[in-house]
């Protein structure tokens, strides 16, 4: 099976970059670890104040698929919706390896 990656930036509102990251970080939470999440990673940048990056790595893209059906998720994307300003570099990848990334 081949890996699923993805990686994006998240362009809040002016202002409101405080209250979506706590949104897409009880997101995380409403997902507790799904079936296939290897990592849901949540980063801002310093140089961006309005910016949150979020990574994530999947056994498949079936399983990331799947996580937008978990209950809860669809309410808190919703949520967010209205603080996001705009969303950028986002990149499928595949993931083949490297530190904190179990073997295949």
């Amino acid at each position: 099976m081949q890996r699923y990656g993805l990686t994006g930036k998240f362009t809040a509102q002016p202002g409101r970059r405080d209250e979506l990251l706590r949104l897409l970080l009880e997101g995380a939470d409403v997902m507790n670890a799904p079936a296939g999440c290897l990592l849901y990673l949540i980063s801002t940048s310093p140089a961006e104040v309005d910016a949150i990056w979020v990574t994530e790595i999947w056994d498949s893209k079936k399983a990331h698929d799947a996580s937008l059906s978990i209950p809860g998720v669809r309410e808190i994307i919703q949520r967010a919706m209205p603080l996001i300003a705009g969303m950028s570099d986002r990149v499928e990848l595949t993931p083949v390896g490297g530190i904190g990334l179990p073997d295949a």
